[in-house]
C-alpha cells in the first residue's frame, strides 16, 4: 500500500498546470486578447502559439478550447458545467490533442481531415491542439493548407511551437499568431509562491527568486526546479540549498572571483577555480552569471538606479565594481561573452574560464574613452567604445584648428578599422517609431523575418543571421524595424551591427526591401508598449521618425576614397596622407 501511495504523487508541473486563465503566470496581453475574442463573439479559424518551452502555450491552449465549450455565458471556463468536466477528466470527444513529433505524416493529416467535416458531439466547436507542429512533414502542412484556409464553421485549429521558423509562411499567415514571452521574473515568483503556500513549505524569499532565475523564463522548469528542492531539503528551503543542488555560485564568491582578477592574484584566483571544479559548479552558469553581474554594475554606474539592479549583486557592485572603469567592464564582458561561445565545442570548460579569467586580468587600466553622454537623448546614444587589447594603427584626423602644431602633418595611410560604439535608443524615440509602423507592414516582413534560419549556413550572412535568430518584431515601418530581445547586450550587439556594418544589405536580401533596423531589450519593450498605450489614451503620440536609410551607390568606381572622405569632412588642409 505504501508503494502505490508514492507512485500516486504527482509533479508539481502538473498539479499546478492552470485550469483557468486566473492561473496562467505572465501572458496578460494573449490571456485578455482571447478571453475578449470569446465575449466578443470574434474567434479565428485558426491560431498559432509561439514561444520557449515552458511558458504557457499548451495550457492556454487548453483553457482556451475548454472556454470555446464552456456552457456558461458570463464566467467561462466555470469548471462546473457538463464540457468543463468532461475536459477535465480527459475525455471531452470535440477537444483533440495532437502530438505532431509522433504524428507528422501525410496519412495521419489526412485522416485528420476526414474527421474534420463531422459536426461536434457535445460542444459548440470541435478544437484540434496541434503541438509541436513544426515536427510537421512539408508534405503534411501541404495536406493541411487547404483545410485551414477553409474549414468548416465549427472546426478550430491551435497550433503550438518553440520554432515558428519551421512552420511554413503559408500555414502562418493563416493563423493568428500569439507570441508568448518568457514568464517575468516577478510573474513566477508569485506563481511559486502560491505553490508554496499551497503545499505548506517555507522558503527563503532569497531561495525563490533564484529558483525563478535559474528557469530562465519557464514556469514548468521553475516548478521542477522546486519540486526537486523539496526533495532536498523538505519543507525548509534555504538559499544554500538551491546553491548546493544546482552548483551555483553566491553572489560573494563570484565577487571574491572578480576581486582576484582586477587585483592580478593569480595564485589565488587558479586555487578558486579549482575548489569551485571540484564542487561541481556549473561553469558555463557562472560565466553567464558573472556577464549578468557586470551588465548590471553599468547599468548602476549609468543610472545609479537600485531598482534596475538585481538586489544579490548590489553589494559586489558597490564594493568592488563601482570604481572599475566602464570601459575596462565592458571589455570584460566581451571576454566572457566569446567564452561562453567556445563552450560549445569545449571538452573542459574550466580551462576556457581560466583563460577568460587571465584575458581579463591583462585588461587595460585606463583607456581612451568618450564618456557616456547622457541616456536622455531622443537619438542614438553613443557610449564607451569597447577598448581593443591589440590595437591597429589608423589613420590619425585632425579636428582642432586651434592647435595645428600638436597635429602630426603627415601619416602613414593604414587599414581602418570601425569603432565598436554602443548604441541604445530612448523609449520616446522608440514610440515615435512605432507611431509610424502599421500591421501590412508587419505581417509582410514577418513572413520573410521567419526564414532567417535558412541564412545561418551562409558565410556572408551568418553573423546577421545569428544576431536576428532570436529576435522579434516590434514593429515595422515602410523602411525600419523595431525588433525586441531578451537582453540589453543581444541589443546592443545588433545596433553596433547596423551602425558600424552592412545590416541593412542583410535585410533587403532577407525581406527583399532595405530597411534600417532598431533593437530593443525585452524590459524596454514593454516600458514602451506601456508608454505607447498611455499616449494613445491621451490622444498625444508624438509625429513619426522619419529614418533616413543609407545610401548605396551601385558602382563601387563611383565610391569616394578615403582621401576624398575625409577632406569632405575636416578640409584639405587638416588631413595629410602619403603613400
Amino acid at each position: 500500500m505504501e508503494r502505490r501511495g508514492a507512485m500516486a504523487y504527482q509533479a508539481l508541473y502538473r498539479k499546478y498546470r492552470p485550469v483557468s486563465f486566473d492561473g496562467v503566470a505572465g501572458q496578460k496581453p494573449i490571456v485578455k486578447t482571447l478571453q475578449n475574442a470569446v465575449r466578443q463573439h470574434r474567434i479565428a479559424h485558426a491560431y498559432l502559439f509561439c514561444g520557449p518551452r515552458g511558458t504557457g502555450k499548451t495550457s492556454i491552449a487548453k483553457i482556451f478550447a475548454k472556454m470555446l465549450n464552456c456552457e456558461s455565458e458570463e464566467n467561462a471556463p466555470c469548471g462546473k458545467c457538463h464540457n468543463c468536466i468532461e475536459f477535465q477528466n480527459g475525455s471531452h470527444p470535440d477537444i483533440i490533442e495532437i502530438d505532431a513529433a509522433s504524428n507528422n505524416g501525410v496519412e495521419e493529416v489526412r485522416n485528420l481531415i476526414e474527421k474534420v467535416k463531422y459536426a461536434p458531439i457535445e460542444g459548440k466547436y470541435k478544437v484540434y491542439i496541434i503541438d509541436e507542429v513544426h515536427m510537421m512533414s512539408t508534405g503534411a502542412f501541404n495536406a493541411l493548407l487547404k483545410t485551414i484556409e477553409e474549414p468548416p464553421e465549427h472546426v478550430i485549429f491551435i497550433f503550438a511551437t518553440t520554432e515558428p521558423h519551421k512552420v511554413l509562411p503559408t500555414i502562418i499567415s493563416r493563423c493568428q499568431r500569439f507570441d508568448f514571452n518568457k514568464v517575468s521574473i516577478a510573474d513566477m515568483v508569485e506563481r511559486l509562491d502560491y505553490v508554496l503556500d499551497q503545499e505548506h513549505i517555507h522558503m527563503e524569499p532569497e531561495a525563490v527568486r533564484l529558483v525563478a532565475t535559474l528557469s530562465e523564463g519557464g514556469m514548468r522548469d521553475a516548478l521542477s526546479i522546486l519540486d526537486q528542492c523539496i526533495a532536498y531539503a523538505q519543507d525548509d528551503i534555504t538559499v544554500n540549498d538551491v546553491n548546493t543542488i544546482y552548483g551555483i555560485t553566491t553572489p560573494a564568491e563570484k565577487g571574491t572571483l572578480l576581486s582576484h582578477v582586477l587585483n592580478r592574484n593569480y595564485a589565488e584566483l587558479t586555487q578558486q577555480i579549482e575548489t569551485l571544479s571540484e564542487q561541481g559548479t556549473d561553469i558555463r552558469r557562472l560565466t553567464a552569471d558573472l556577464v549578468d553581474m557586470l551588465k548590471d554594475s553599468l547599468v548602476y554606474t549609468y543610472t545609479e538606479d537600485v531598482s534596475l539592479v538585481q538586489d544579490i549583486y548590489l553589494e559586489v557592485i558597490r564594493k568592488i565594481l563601482a570604481d572599475v572603469p566602464a570601459a575596462k567592464r565592458l571589455h570584460m564582458i566581451d571576454i566572457l561573452m566569446e567564452t561562453l561561445e567556445k563552450y560549445r565545442i569545449a571538452s573542459d570548460a574550466a580551462s576556457y574560464f581560466e583563460i577568460a579569467m587571465l584575458k581579463m586580468m591583462e585588461v587595460p587600466e585606463a583607456v581612451n574613452v568618450v564618456e557616456p553622454v547622457s541616456m536622455k537623448q531622443p537619438e542614438a546614444v553613443v557610449s564607451m567604445p569597447k577598448a581593443d587589447p591589440n590595437p591597429i594603427p589608423t589613420v590619425v584626423m585632425s579636428v582642432s584648428r586651434e592647435t595645428p602644431e600638436e597635429q602630426p602633418k603627415k601619416v602613414k595611410k593604414t587599414k581602418k578599422t570601425k569603432a565598436q560604439e554602443p548604441v541604445t535608443y530612448e523609449d520616446e524615440y522608440i514610440i515615435a517609431l512605432l507611431a509610424g509602423a502599421n500591421k501590412q507592414h508587419k505581417q509582410s516582413d514577418l513572413e520573410h523575418f521567419n526564414d532567417i534560419s535558412s541564412y545561418l549556413n551562409e558565410l556572408d550572412w551568418v553573423k546577421y543571421a545569428n544576431a536576428l535568430k532570436h529576435a522579434v518584431i516590434v514593429g515595422s515601418g515602410i523602411n525600419y524595424l523595431v525588433l525586441s530581445v531578451e537582453s540589453p547586450l543581444e541589443a546592443r550587439e545588433i545596433n553596433d551591427l547596423e551602425a558600424n556594418d552592412n545590416m541593412e544589405d542583410f535585410i533587403k536580401v532577407l525581406l527583399g526591401v532595405q530597411k534600417k533596423v532598431f533593437a530593443i531589450d525585452e524590459r524596454q519593450r514593454q516600458q514602451v508598449i506601456q508608454k505607447f498605450k498611455e499616449h494613445m489614451q491621451q490622444g498625444t503620440l508624438p509625429e513619426p521618425v522619419q529614418v533616413k536609410l543609407t545610401q548605396r551607390k551601385q558602382d563601387e568606381q563611383n565610391e569616394p576614397t578615403t582621401e576624398e572622405k575625409l577632406t569632405d569632412l575636416f578640409g584639405d588642409e587638416i588631413i595629410m596622407m602619403e603613400e
